[in-house]
């Protein structure tokens, strides 16, 4: 069984939910707090074992290049004033993975972007990790718990979440053909934003994947879906009937980065378990409240 050693982040979208500051800024760099999101995607990547990232960027998404970029002036100026832990800070993370770009330059959709990865990936199995979730795991990341999966079925894993009857109908809902052990299961189908009445479980694709390379003859092949683009999940689809496919519900937290309310909510619960900072964001918080 090959190891997963590379993972694919798509990020060329226009970020539309976030105007009017997208026009300007990549939606990926928006921090939370001091750090853009993108950041902990990447670094959960790299706690689970991923040795080397492609992220898909388009036109207008250079900020991204330069941040996993070294900044020579700058560093230079924190060594001159001996300010050695905001130097690691900037220096740490592109010095321990090996982060490569590729360019999205026409936006088709999800599957087009992953497929934009074919070379780079070649013939082994692959993660992809989508930037509008930050998932912080129970006891391990959110991306390691696919991996641990793979591992023992040597399929394609779709990470999903648990979600409620109130917000069934806005995720695609998997479909098991049989429980393998708790929250891991083989699939036999996907249904896209299905009525709570017609939903085969509460298992919700939720941003994380472990795919096999053969994924890319599907996406080659995949005829335009839901607004006019590629879509990854219509390709997951056409492979599971030749290959097998499994769904593993995440054992964490999972933030939607892409709503304004869930981005809200991040920042809060971030602030709260820093050391620096929970003290004075709670009694913020109750003031506000009162």
């Amino acid at each position: 069984m090959q190891k997963i050693r590379k993972a694919v982040i798509p990020a060329a979208g226009y970020g539309t939910r976030f105007l009017p500051v997208t026009k300007a800024v990549a939606k990926e760099m928006l921090p939370i707090i001091d750090t853009p999101t993108i950041e902990y995607i990447v670094r959960e990547a790299m706690e689970s074992g991923i040795e080397d990232i492609i992220i898909i960027v388009s036109s207008n998404k250079n900020s991204i290049m330069d941040y996993f970029d070294n900044n020579f002036e700058l560093e230079t100026q924190l060594k001159t004033k001996g300010k050695m832990k905001e130097l690691a800070q900037i220096t740490d993370l592109p010095s321990k993975i090996n982060i490569h770009f590729i360019r999205q330059h026409e936006q088709l959709g999800l599957g087009h972007a992953v497929l934009t990865a074919k070379t780079f990936i070649g013939d082994e199995p692959f993660a992809v990790l989508l930037g509008d979730d930050v998932y912080v795991g129970n006891k391990k990341p959110a991306l390691a718990q696919l991996i641990d999966a793979y591992e023992k079925t040597g399929a394609s894993i779709l990470g999903t979440l648990e979600v409620s009857d109130e917000n069934v109908s806005k995720y695609g809902i998997c479909d098991p053909e049989a429980v393998v052990e708790k929250g891991l299961s083989k699939l036999k189908g996907v249904v896209e934003k299905p009525a709570l009445e017609d939903a085969p479980s509460h298992s919700a694709i939720g941003g994380r994947y472990i795919l096999d390379s053969k994924i890319f003859s599907y996406l080659e092949t995949q005829t335009r879906g839901a607004g006019n683009e590629i879509q990854l999940t219509d390709a997951i689809l056409r492979m599971m009937k030749e290959k097998e496919v499994y769904s593993l519900d995440i054992d964490g937290r999972r933030y939607d980065i892409g709503s304004k309310l869930g981005f809200i909510e991040a920042t809060i619960d971030f602030a709260l378990k820093r050391d620096d900072l929970k003290d004075s964001v709670k009694a913020l918080l109750e003031s506000k409240i009162k």
